[in-house]
């Protein structure tokens, strides 16, 4: 079977069961025999989710012109843009939002202090929004604005681009909620990432992420204050060489597999605008020290994104079988490998107290069907009632079409 045939398979369960106008949102199935039987869920990452979305669907476009794909990019892009709309509050960007009277749905941890009132009538927005989410935003903002957005939309996504990027400098590099308190993980300021010991561990991928979405913002705003920022940022606080260390190298138990996918969210818009030869040197220095902790997951997301940026051999053949092994049936069953006489159990568990192996498993030997999972977890539960969306393979793939990796 072609790859390009797995991803179609992919894109109708995304349009069956996981576009919850136009939100990329996970599933829960009432009958796992029945999949028309489902719940959707509005979780913490709904923005992030989408955001894979929103590119996926670019790059296919941007490949097989394919008016479909650009519909699907449009609007997933336009609910991206609802997240900043419905709080009501310039330039702060919710997790997710929901309608007051929605009956399919499921909402996260519902409360009063989660879940607030949006200005406009009968909606709901979800607060405490994370670095992670205001990633997807930026990637998914290049991206699209690059290879499917006409004038009048360019023009909407620089006055939100423009909006988010304001605030956070206004409150001094820090996400800060309406209520005027920081949200727990939105932190980019020096005070933090250089002062503050407590923050060592996101000092690196936090200082890249500020200078990509900085990026991103003087590509498509060109204000001149975001350039200041940016230059400030790399001459006077060493933010470059805070984002060269890469990624952490930590103990088993103490890796965060979501930190590796915000990484290469981020190196993606800054390794195709950033040109000046010594400050790409570094952008290249630190996406080498990443790739090759995470080079044996065979990654082709990670994998095609380092090649990029490097213009060196990026394990294409690997990468292409981790697509060729992604399983065709996408629902959460119960696996179990800690049994297995071929894998070595790792003398360390994982950061939630999870059985790992020396060696990740392919993606067809296990759960955990998106770029932020660990693929060292030998066993998963799960009884067939809850569904991955297809995003991490649609991204991967059609990422690797658009720039040559995979040819088909």
């Amino acid at each position: 079977m072609r790859l390009v045939d797995k991803a179609a398979h992919y894109e109708q369960i995304n349009a069956a069961r996981h576009n919850r106008y136009g939100f990329t949102a996970d599933c829960q199935l009432l009958d796992p025999e029945d999949p028309s039987k489902f719940r959707y869920n509005a979780t913490d990452n709904d923005g992030l989710w989408t955001s894979i979305t929103v590119a996926a669907e670019a790059f296919r476009y941007a490949t097989t012109k394919e008016p479909e794909a650009r519909e699907l990019a449009r609007k997933s892009m336009r609910a991206m843009l609802e997240l900043v709309y419905k709080t009501g509050s310039p330039g702060f960007v919710a997790r997710a939002i929901a309608r007051e009277d929605e009956q399919n749905v499921n909402l996260s941890d519902f409360s009063p202090e989660r879940w607030k009132p949006s200005p406009q009538k009968g909606w709901l927005w979800k607060t405490d929004t994370s670095s992670d989410e205001i990633d997807g935003h930026y990637f998914a903002w290049y991206i699209y604005y690059e290879l499917v957005a006409d004038e009048q939309e360019r023009k909407e996504i620089a006055e939100v681009c423009r909006a988010v990027t304001n605030r956070i400098l206004n409150d001094n590099l820090l996400l800060i909620r309406p209520d005027g308190q920081r949200t727990t993980w939105g932190v980019w300021s020096p005070e933090y990432l250089n002062d503050n010991p407590w923050w060592w561990q996101e000092r690196a991928l936090n200082a890249m992420e500020i200078l990509s979405h900085l990026k991103v913002a003087i590509h498509i705003c060109g204000d001149q204050r975001f350039k200041d920022k940016y230059e400030e940022l790399i001459t006077r606080y060493h933010y470059l060489l805070n984002a060269a260390e890469g990624r952490v190298i930590n103990p088993p138990e103490a890796i965060n597999h979501s930190d590796d996918e915000l990484w290469f969210l981020a190196y993606y818009p800054i390794v195709m605008l950033e040109k000046e030869p010594s400050r790409r040197a570094l952008i290249q220095l630190s996406i080498e020290r990443s790739w090759r902790t995470i080079r044996p997951e065979r990654s082709p997301l990670y994998n095609f994104i380092y090649g990029l940026a490097t213009g060196k051999p990026c394990d294409v053949e690997e990468a292409v079988q981790t697509l060729q092994r992604w399983p065709w049936d996408l629902r959460g069953w119960e696996v179990r490998n800690s049994h297995r006489r071929d894998l070595v159990i790792s003398q360390s568990r994982s950061r939630f107290g999870e059985w790992i192996s020396t060696t990740p498993l392919p993606p067809d030997e296990r759960q955990g069907l998106k770029w932020n999972a660990n693929p060292y977890r030998m066993d998963w539960g799960g009884s067939g009632h809850s569904e991955e969306y297809g995003g991490a393979f649609l991204l991967a793939y059609w990422l690797g079409r658009y720039h040559r990796f995979i040819e088909e």
